[in-house]
């Protein structure tokens, strides 16, 4: 499992993240305006494969990507 947190009082709105999802787990939310732009938003948490692409690519260090280990079975 994978949690994607954006921060959006750091975020500055490049949407940068949005275009190096290889999944699409990304969107821009053109129904909301914060701080002067459209946040980003986590569309389909569960098509996250962790690659971190959007965290590593982040200009403004706004995105957080927490993968779980997965467990093994016995």
């Amino acid at each position: 499992m994978t949690c994607i947190e954006i921060d959006n009082s750091w975020c500055k709105g490049c949407h940068i993240c949005v275009g190096v999802c290889p999944r699409h787990v990304l969107e821009v939310d053109s129904g909301s305006f914060f701080n002067g732009f459209h946040p980003v938003v986590v569309a389909r948490p569960q098509d996250c494969s962790s690659c971190l692409l959007c965290e590593l690519l982040c200009p403004d260090l706004a995105i957080s990507v927490q993968v779980e280990p997965q467990r093994q079975s016995a």
